[in-house]
């Protein structure tokens, strides 16, 4: 089964490794690594993955590899008794 997720990300920031979570459930995560050559979305995967409980090959980013707001595709695992309901 896969989700989408859409996030708010604030590159080289201070506060960082952080995530946090808006009132209407939006979120916004702050990581320390600057926007160079993909370490912010590298450093933004591991975190969305570790709050998910998820490994890091399950988050694809799916958009916006050079904005803020990123998209992104969460593969979870599906148990034998979910493909057995079809």
């Amino acid at each position: 089964m896969n989700d989408f997720v859409v996030v708010k990300v604030k590159p080289g920031s201070s506060k960082g490794p952080l995530v946090e979570t808006g009132p209407d459930g939006e979120l916004t995560i702050y990581v320390r690594e600057r926007a160079v050559e993909g370490k912010a979305n590298d450093a933004v995967i591991r975190l969305l993955a570790t709050h998910l409980r998820l490994p890091p090959s399950r988050v694809e980013l799916v958009s916006g590899k050079t904005s803020r707001l990123k998209r992104f595709r969460v593969h979870r695992a599906v148990s034998p008794t979910d493909e057995t309901r079809t």
